[in-house]
């Protein structure tokens, strides 16, 4: 069980330096733009959006990554709106471990009755440790790689663009702007690891088939330096404004389906599986998804779900 972990861990760091793509997936991103986007606004005023998304991704796969995001949002005034956000990534049963923590801030420029964009920044700090110790192997164990653990911090800032309407949205970002090393060479020791830059270009529409019925397709690229191109096209039908069930392909990866529900007017949950399409079916079982969000009305003022970009 340990071989299998180790050899986890090392071809995750080997994915570092050949592919450079840390960040974690997620499936139902649209639900938590706030994110990968510190520009994305809800323009609801007096609204606290806030949420949690676990997900198990490659389940069965021993040491399969394992994420916990927690992010909350809510307009200060017309033009301003602030977030906040914590994101616990853990590969390997906590053998790597990623925490961010960022703070939000989006200024609101009103294009038209109808339509706005606002401009983002994101700041904050990523702190990255690893714990290699009971890894006891005969024929690996000398490797001077995994002899010493690691606790390092690196602050980050990142910017984004969100253009909204009223049936419209499309955003543009790179939360991480500054690129640091995880693992460096020390000692003659060539450590493998570093942050490259994301970019995220987002879009999404809403067709009114009826007043029972919304079809959201929506997509969300993603690019890395080194890294293949991420394409994610998602489908969801909208009933009711209470029931929501949708498709995603992700290129040469996966398909997904999703699924989630109003349970009360201010509290939703959803679910989301993959399907692995890539040659990591053979050692996984999928990935799992899940979500809450909360919309907290601070005034009073009752506007609920659908001025948000995430339901209407």
């Amino acid at each position: 069980m340990k071989k299998l972990l180790y050899i986890g861990i090392l071809l995750f760091f080997t994915q570092w330096k050949a592919y450079a793509q840390q960040d974690p997936q997620y499936t139902q991103y649209m639900y938590n733009m706030s994110v990968i986007n510190p520009a994305y606004t809800t323009n609801d005023l007096g609204m606290l959006n806030f949420g949690m998304l676990y997900r198990s991704q490659w389940v069965s796969a021993l040491g399969g990554p394992k994420t916990v995001t927690f992010f909350g949002h809510v307009p200060i005034n017309e033009k301003i709106e602030t977030g906040l956000s914590l994101i616990s990534d853990r590969i390997g049963d906590g053998a790597v471990k990623e925490t961010n923590l960022y703070v939000d801030f989006a200024y609101i420029l009103k294009l038209d009755d109808l339509s706005n964009i606002s401009l983002g920044l994101k700041a904050g700090v990523t702190n990255f440790e690893t714990d290699f110790s009971g890894f006891r192997l005969p024929e690996l164990q000398d490797d001077p790689v995994f002899n010493s653990n690691i606790n390092n911090s690196f602050p980050n800032i990142g910017v984004g663009a969100f253009y909204h309407r009223q049936n419209f949205y499309a955003g543009a970002s790179i939360p991480n702007l500054l690129s640091s090393k995880y693992l460096e060479n020390r000692d003659g020791i060539t450590g493998l690891g570093s942050e490259e830059i994301h970019v995220f270009l987002t879009a999404g529409y809403v067709y009114e088939l009826s007043s029972n019925l919304k079809i959201k397709p929506s997509m969300l690229t993603k690019m890395v330096k080194g890294s293949p191109l991420t394409v994610d096209a998602s489908l969801n039908a909208l009933i009711n404004g209470r029931f929501e069930v949708g498709a995603s392909y992700r290129l040469e990866d996966s398909v997904s389906a999703m699924f989630n529900i109003a349970v009360l007017p201010a509290l939703r949950i959803g679910y989301a599986y993959d399907y692995t399409l890539s040659n990591l079916s053979d050692f996984s079982a999928g990935s799992h998804e899940i979500f809450l969000l909360f919309d907290l009305d601070l005034l009073g003022l009752n506007k609920g779900y659908d001025k948000s970009p995430r339901f209407y």
